[in-house]
């Protein structure tokens, strides 16, 4: 019995297709049949960099289904159960791990993605293939029923929603807070749009590339006010002249209270943080490589804290799933594309390359 997956092998900066062997449950397993999985873009990136340490190996960290087949010991789920999959492998036991920062685990890593930690990861080894295919074998911990009225593409994306809750979580977010939210047009500043109302925010500052982008997102704001701010609207030397600083100084005169920053380069991460009031947070998921320009009395003065997270916590995804199940929070409208399993070179592609507007992204096998 075999099945397609999108794969990634040595040496390699795209994926292939391939037919591979349906995996089967272990004792602890269970096999889930892909009905959406995720698509993240940075993942391509990550590939290049060699930051996948099993390959080859079938991409993809976000997946959502049924049950297909449970191990012997697994005793709470059964075979047609709808699931999401929780991508961070971790040990369970550590400090970290007990106090709500598991993704900061020395074993910390992400099914169909990325090992962050330098010792032995037996966890990843095992369980490093993903969700791009049509079945995926996790352990049972690592699988949330879900709620009837959440769809399999939105459960596919609770993993994003869940980072963006840490991300605010992080800020540290006074009730009726300004927050500027970079790179607001893609999938984790969409999301931010949408929780926002959730974590008592009162004005948004969206920084995006185009005008016409910025204003096809801000309607996801609901009832809070919304500024935005494009960059290619900015003077032609706003990176090297503090373009940016001055415009959301111009909007938000006393400051901003934080940045929730997924920008992947350039200088919009320090000129952000240099329009933060005093006690400000600027709260990083963009794997920014630009070196920040702010010297660390900037910081001591402002009392601004800087704060990267690599990914959201299992607590984090829990309240996402809260969120959508009691139908305060309803996210449909952010599934903007979705691909056939056959065509996820494709989608791959459309997200490194953005030509067209893109939220989220799913594959459906």
């Amino acid at each position: 019995m075999t099945m397609l997956a999108a794969r990634a092998t040595e040496g390699a900066h795209t994926l292939t297709l391939e037919q591979i062997p349906i995996p089967q449950p272990g004792p602890l397993d269970v096999v889930v049949k892909v009905v959406s999985a995720g698509l993240a873009p940075g993942m391509i990136a990550l590939l290049k960099m060699g930051a996948f340490k099993h390959l080859p190996t079938t991409l993809g960290h976000e997946a959502a289904g049924t049950v297909a087949a449970v191990g012997e010991q697994v005793a709470d789920l059964e075979v047609g159960d709808r699931v999401r999959v929780h991508p961070n492998l971790n040990c369970r036991n550590c400090d970290y791990c007990r106090t709500d920062r598991d993704m900061m685990c020395p074993q910390q890593a992400m099914i169909g993605h990325a090992g962050f930690g330098t010792m032995p990861m037996p966890l990843y080894e095992r369980y490093h293939d993903g969700g791009l295919a049509e079945y995926i074998r996790v352990p049972h911990w690592l699988i949330d029923q879900l709620p009837g009225n959440v769809s399999f593409d939105v459960a596919a994306k609770v993993h994003d929603l869940a980072n963006v809750v840490r991300i605010l979580k992080c800020a540290q977010l006074p009730l009726g807070s300004t927050v500027v939210t970079t790179a607001a047009t893609g999938t984790m500043g969409t999301a931010t749009i949408k929780l926002a109302e959730h974590f008592g925010i009162a004005r948004l500052l969206l920084v995006g590339r185009s005008a016409e982008r910025l204003a096809a997102v801000t309607p996801l704001a609901g009832n809070v006010a919304v500024d935005t701010i494009a960059l290619d609207e900015l003077p032609t030397d706003w990176e090297s002249t503090g373009g940016l600083t001055r415009r959301l100084r111009e909007l938000a005169p006393a400051g901003v209270h934080a940045v929730a920053d997924y920008i992947p380069a350039g200088a919009a991460t320090s000129q952000a943080m240099a329009a933060l009031r005093t006690g400000g947070t600027i709260a990083h998921m963009g794997g920014n490589t630009t070196p920040l320009s702010l010297p660390p009395l900037a910081l001591m003065v402002n009392c601004w804290r800087f704060v990267g997270t690599r990914a959201c916590t299992r607590s984090d995804a829990e309240q996402v799933l809260a969120l959508l199940g009691s139908g305060a929070l309803n996210v449909d409208e952010l599934i903007t594309q979705r691909f056939p399993l056959a065509d996820a070179d494709t989608a791959v592609d459309a997200m490194v390359n953005r030509k067209e507007p893109m939220w989220m992204t799913v594959v459906n096998p």
